[in-house]
């Protein structure tokens, strides 16, 4: 998994049921262990450490907290279908039909 560093925040992909972790919980590499591999550690709102796992790039997601690129928004065009604008352009919190 390219660029992931010390502190990156990721997701698990899958299930865990050995050590009680379910796909899509989030946790923080505090360790890089050797090439693809990293421990992540889970934690509580609190900051409270309930798990913390040694795993490999392809059970992990990076998250990213704040715009990577600029994103490229594009104005709707006359030709849209859909009655809320949606369907020709790319629109925060709309779905993608």
């Amino acid at each position: 998994m390219a660029g992931v560093d010390i502190h990156s925040v990721v997701a698990l992909l899958e299930d865990l049921p050995e050590v009680g972790l379910v796909r899509g919980e989030v946790g923080a590499v505090v360790e890089n262990w050797a090439p693809g591999v990293y421990e992540v550690e889970f934690a509580d709102d609190n900051g409270k450490a309930y798990a913390m796992v040694a795993l490999k790039a392809e059970r992990l997601m990076r998250l990213h907290l704040e715009p990577v690129h600029q994103a490229a928004w594009r104005s709707p065009s006359p030709a849209c279908s859909h009655p809320s604008g949606v369907g020709s352009g790319i629109f925060p919190y709309a779905p993608f039909w």
